[in-house]
Formats: structure tokens, C-alpha cells, sequence
């Protein structure tokens, strides 16, 4: 897909992948959400599935990551529901027709915190949802570097690092950084 780049963009494609680390090569999604928003931040659509990963692989990549120790509710859920899960193709062709029905031929500018890491295993795992994507982003933390660094405003956000619930924060955060520049006018 050409994109044209004078395009302006009128909604946002929020997105949120839960995976077994961050290795795109090496590990797995195991969640993904996503919020389409207008320019407003007012919610146009959502979508959020499980992945279906072979169990033993994700435990494998689970064991070896220390980061999940910190969240063994989370880890137990992920793995005791991965055969209620989606394939992953299944997931990817969902997504797609919901940004064909509200974007059309608009392309889809990708939203979230730290998004640069959600794309790569996008572009390495879900080919067909990379073409539907504007090659610009909106990265909320950009605003938090900024913010702290120039202004010292930091924003109080849960780590409750659930696809679904990570989107609505990154959003959430998003308009309070909109609110704190408005309130300055």
C-alpha cells in the first residue's frame, strides 16, 4: 500500500501485545488489544484476544524471563487459558477488518506506550497488519520523556500489563498530558 504522506491522519490505531519477553526472534505473543480512537481520544472500536502459543514453549520463555516473577497472576492466567486462545493468524485477520471498516483508505497511524517495540513483532509476526500501518506513530512516551525531563510532570499509571488495560492507560495518559498543556493556556 502508497501512502500518501499528506494524508492527515483522523484516528488512531491503539495498540497493546502481552508477549513472553521482548526478543522478537525468540519469544511470543501471548495478548493483543485494540482501541480505535477518533483524533478527540473518544473510542470508536475495541478488540482484545489471546494468542495460542504451544504451552511448552511459552513456559520455556516465561521461566527464563525474570521479568515475570513479578506478575504471577498474570503468568498463571496466560498460561492456564492458552488453549481458549486464537491462532494468531485468526487474530491478525480480525484486526485487518476492523481497520478496513473504520479507517478505509485512511492509513492506520499505530498509538501506545513504547509502540517501537509492539511493531517489531508486528512486522515480524503479523505481516499482513504491518501493510495495513502508517509508517508514523504516536508514542505516549515520547510525551512522558518529555514532560519529566522539561517540565518534571509525571503521570501515575497502573502496571497491570494486560493488553486491554495497558491501551485504556496509554490513552488515559495521553489525554493528561493534553489536559496539563491546555490547562497553561
Amino acid at each position: 500500500m502508497e501512502i500518501d504522506k499528506s494524508t492527515l491522519p483522523t484516528k488512531f490505531l491503539w495498540l497493546d501485545l502481552e508477549m513472553t519477553g521482548l526478543d522478537v526472534d525468540k519469544d511470543l505473543i501471548l495478548e493483543i488489544a485494540v482501541e480505535i480512537t477518533d483524533a478527540n481520544l473518544q473510542t470508536l472500536a475495541t478488540y482484545e484476544s489471546r494468542i495460542k502459543q504451544p504451552k511448552d514453549v511459552v513456559l520455556d520463555r516465561i521461566q527464563k524471563n525474570v521479568w515475570w516473577q513479578g506478575y504471577p497472576q498474570n503468568r498463571d492466567d496466560f498460561i492456564q487459558n492458552l488453549d481458549g486462545a486464537k491462532a494468531i493468524e485468526v487474530a491478525e485477520r480480525e484486526i485487518i477488518a476492523l481497520i478496513e471498516q473504520h479507517f478505509g483508505a485512511e492509513p492506520a497511524v499505530l498509538a501506545g506506550n513504547s509502540i517501537y517495540n509492539d511493531r517489531n513483532f508486528i512486522r515480524s509476526h503479523m505481516k499482513e497488519l504491518e501493510l495495513k500501518l502508517h509508517y508514523r506513530m504516536l508514542d505516549v512516551s515520547s510525551f512522558k520523556v518529555l514532560m519529566q525531563a522539561k517540565y518534571n510532570e509525571v503521570f501515575e499509571k497502573d502496571s497491570a500489563h494486560r493488553a486491554f488495560e495497558d491501551v485504556q492507560a496509554s490513552i488515559a495518559e495521553l489525554q493528561y498530558y493534553l489536559d496539563w498543556f491546555e490547562s497553561k493556556k
